[in-house]
């Protein structure tokens, strides 16, 4: 069992990298959403074109929405995601991802939970040496890689 003085481990970090978006993105995402919206209209289907304008400008004020920072902890009743507990009960594995030179560190955590199954945490100041060290006492570390559709959407800001 593990030690019970161990001290928490904290850090807040934004939840992704906010890239500026130039105004020949928004004009790019526009015309391209018009484009689909008509075509879409010229094969007689008003609805799906409707829904093509609606993802465009939700998906332009996601882009021009700056992250938001979180507080992160990981103690000996689980990791906290800014209020949200997740108990060592839920976790399946965790791995540090420190391979990538060029972008900061990442903890990624299999859970069982069915809307959040895994969680990309980004690691920020803390060291990434001291978490492996401190969950390798709780839960099985097992190689593990962002998820093809958690870069998707970092891709597009979201």
């Amino acid at each position: 069992m593990p030690e019970s003085s161990a001290s928490p481990i904290r850090w807040s970090a934004y939840e992704h990298e906010h890239i500026e978006r130039s105004s020949d993105w928004f004009w790019a995402l526009g015309i391209i959403a018009v484009c689909a919206a008509v075509t879409s209209l010229l094969f007689g289907n008003v609805l799906f074109a409707l829904l093509i304008i609606v993802a465009a400008g939700v998906i332009a004020l996601i882009a021009q929405t700056p992250p938001e920072l979180h507080d992160f902890e990981i103690s000996e009743r689980g990791i906290t995601v800014s209020s949200t507990l997740h108990t060592y009960e839920e976790i399946l594995a965790f791995w540090v991802e420190t391979e990538n030179q060029e972008e900061e560190p990442l903890l990624l955590v299999d859970t069982v939970k069915f809307m959040s199954p895994n969680l990309v945490i980004p690691i920020g100041g803390a060291n990434p040496e001291e978490i492996r060290a401190y969950l390798r006492e709780r839960a099985p570390e097992v190689p593990m890689k962002e998820p093809l559709a958690h870069k998707i959407l970092e891709f597009f800001g979201f």
